[in-house]
């Protein structure tokens, strides 16, 4: 459905400037709260003037006013709201005032992994010299405490003050976890170990998240009572309740490599069904006076509980603020625009937290919906079926066509992957979940009975493990999917530009559409046949910063040596190394030990000593072997690791790298050393990684 004319989408079109505010926010968090707020009160004040007294000022003739004053109030209001919801924008922020303890309440619900409780909590008092004072911020905190397993959501903590800014990524095409972070308001974390924290009281929080919290705890370990599979249990508790905390990387790699993703999100999909369900077995209210009315407040209700219960994702809130305008408006016969309702929807939860805008799972959430109301309807178009069957198939087939299309180059720009057989795998999973979502929500509804709550657990638990299968054959598949797909923001965009412009011309056909496509598809190749021209013609070795460990990449155009004392399959590995290759094209490396000796057609290691395109790289993690290198040999970096004991006149006219292995005290030691001999040095701890770029090979 694509609007004709702007006047059949108000509110969309209302939206733009608020949305284009909120980015204003984010471009300049430094902005002057005050000024916005008396220039959006000033403003608003002569808007409501001018259509209180437009008769006797006799403006109602300048038609255009009224639309030249509310773009800028309400580009003015998101630039207000997004900066004044920066918690760094206030006076009183934890970071701003020295202290020895906080007092936090925690925020989230703790998640267990790897022996590490982690949680986010609000400051609420800061203690300096055993005065308490009044503070705010959120921190994120981790815990390495077999005892911090029984926090929960709502306690008050008194912490120390030992707390530090989130680390932003290190190394080449590493996850951005600081501005992750950042996107929730949150710029510090604290790690703390037994005996470092005090449980001072609980119940400190929201009480009816709270009891959300408590009650879907309730219903997962009901789950886990009536299923054996501990894979199922987990895919179960995140399909239905949104509960993650114990789906492994394996079932989301199986899911995203499959186009299916989405369904561990609960989201718009879920949400309907939930409509779908409650509708049915409400629908006996119709037949009562005012009865269409207490049904749809008993609808939306329910529909905001479940969203409370799944902890109110930005997926969930979008589909249950859509469904609540189409409730009351099918209650009182009338119709509103889809767009508009989607628009209205969005401006309602920016309103209450404009830092949503950054959130992938919102961004692809309303991506999806719009595709499938402008977009869908067109590709239904494309084929036309008498057979009721193929038919729906064909339905369900443009459904998912339109929601692909036009969030791929933002999945693509964010997860560098595209899933190829993405239409058999939805297709597949489509009476799957279906059972999965009615037999799952029965089981947790209805009261343990015995043998019923077992036979619904069981055909719970048995679809899922065939759908597991089923998308585990499909992500074995050859060429099941696209990876290493690594987009920059203006690539993204033409991408975008070319989708909208090929379906508008579709649409419409006008010329200067398909011209348009076609010159943003040519700048579009261009962009990226440079990237690939750049990719295969430079050389390079990188040092990467694994803080514990050592990794060092050798690039040779889109071939590669990775020189580390981490195997290829480990979680450190995945995590920091191999972002880097991918994003610095390599498709052809093979990772080596650090004490194996190698030779390439453009690489030597023999021992501790490397040779690199003219360059000498000796890697000092072992005197003995330090002590049989030729002195004559002409070292242009020294690599020091694992706190090795070194001779320091051999720091003479070398650029010392300094690993991310060493302890802090054995850098502190050697700084000094250094410092005196006048060395280039390099220190990777807690700094990005180096890269020795040399030039383009012949």
């Amino acid at each position: 459905m694509i609007a004709k004319h702007k006047g059949e989408i108000p509110v969309v079109v209302l939206l733009l400037p608020f949305l284009a505010g909120i980015g204003g926010g984010f471009l300049y968090p430094g902005t002057n709260t005050l000024f916005a707020l008396i220039a959006l009160a000033i403003l608003s004040l002569l808007f409501i003037g001018l259509n209180l007294w437009h008769t006797p000022l006799k403006v109602y003739k300048i038609r255009w006013l009224g639309g030249v004053l509310i773009f800028p109030i309400l580009f003015l209001l998101g630039l207000f709201i997004t900066t004044s919801h920066n918690e760094l924008n206030n006076p009183d922020h934890f970071s701003k005032n020295p202290s020895q303890q906080l007092a936090v309440v925690i925020t989230s619900e703790p998640k267990v992994k790897d022996n590490l409780v982690r949680f986010t909590a609000d400051i609420r008092q800061s203690v300096a010299s055993g005065q308490f004072t009044k503070s705010s911020g959120t921190i994120l905190i981790t815990i390495k405490d077999e005892l911090a397993k029984n926090l929960f959501y709502g306690e008050e903590l008194l912490i120390p003050a030992k707390y530090a800014p989130v680390d932003p990524p290190f190394n080449p095409g590493e996850f951005n976890y600081k501005k992750y972070l950042a996107n929730k308001n949150v710029y510090y974390q604290a790690f703390l170990y037994p005996g470092q924290y005090k449980v001072i009281t609980a119940g400190q929080a929201n009480p009816v998240i709270a009891y959300a919290i408590r009650t879907r705890q309730n219903l997962v370990d009901k789950l886990k009572r009536n299923m054996q599979d501990t894979t199922a249990i987990a895919v179960a508790s995140t399909l239905i309740l949104g509960y993650k905390a114990d789906l492994s990387n394996e079932v989301l790699q199986a899911y995203s490599k499959t186009g299916t993703i989405h369904i561990l999100s609960v989201s718009g999909g879920h949400v309907a069904i939930i409509y779908l369900l409650l509708g049915w077995a409400l629908g006996f209210m119709n037949n009562y006076k005012r009865g269409k009315v207490f049904k749809a407040i008993l609808i939306i209700a329910l529909i905001w509980a479940y969203a409370l219960l799944t902890g109110f994702s930005p997926a969930v809130c979008r589909a249950a603020a859509m469904l609540s305008l189409v409730i009351s408006g099918k209650t009182y016969s009338r119709y509103i625009n889809s767009l508009n309702l989607l628009a209205a929807s969005a401006f309602a939860l920016l309103l209450y937290d404009p830092f949503l805008l950054t959130d992938v799972g919102f961004q692809l959430s309303y991506l999806a919906v719009g595709g499938l109301v402008v977009f869908q309807p067109m590709v239904y178009k494309w084929f036309t079926f008498k057979n009721g069957i193929a038919d729906k198939l064909w339905l369900a087939c443009s459904i998912s066509i339109a929601a692909q299309v036009i969030t791929f180059p933002l999945s693509a720009y964010y997860f560098h992957q595209f899933p190829v057989y993405f239409l058999v795998s939805n297709l597949l999973i489509i009476i799957p979940v279906s059972i999965i979502m009615y037999s799952g929500l029965l089981l947790l509804m209805l009261p343990q009975i015995p043998y019923v709550s077992k036979a619904l657990g069981y055909v719970l638990e048995h679809s899922i493990l065939l759908m597991n299968k089923a998308l585990g054959i499909i992500e074995h598949s050859p060429y099941a999917s696209m990876n290493k797909i690594w987009l920059s923001k203006p690539e993204y965009l033409l991408l975008y530009a070319i989708i909208v412009l090929a379906f508008y011309f579709l649409y419409d056909k006008r010329k200067w559409f398909i011209m348009a496509a076609l010159s943003c598809t040519l700048l579009f190749s261009i962009s990226i046949s440079l990237k690939k021209f750049h990719a295969d013609n430079t050389n390079s070795a990188t040092f990467l910063n694994l803080r514990k460990h050592t990794a060092i990449v050798f690039k040779n155009g889109n071939n590669g040596v990775v020189l580390s004392d981490l195997p290829e399959n480990d979680k450190n590995f995945q995590y920091a190394v191999q972002p880097c290759l991918d994003s610095s094209r390599i498709t052809n490396y093979k990772v080596y030990p650090l004490n194996t000796d190698i030779k390439t057609s453009y690489l030597l290691k023999q021992g501790n000593l490397i040779a690199f395109q003219n360059k000498n790289l000796l890697l000092l993690n072992d005197a003995e072997k330090t002590q049989s290198i030729p002195q004559l040999l002409k070292i242009d970096y020294l690599y020091l690791s694992d706190n090795s004991v070194i001779d320091t006149s051999m720091f003479k006219n070398k650029m010392l790298i300094i690993g991310g292995s060493n302890s802090d005290k054995y850098i502190n030691s050697l700084l000094p050393i250094i410092r005196k001999t006048h060395q280039q040095y390099y220190v990777l701890k807690r700094n990005k990684s180096l890269n020795m770029a040399s030039k383009p090979y012949k």
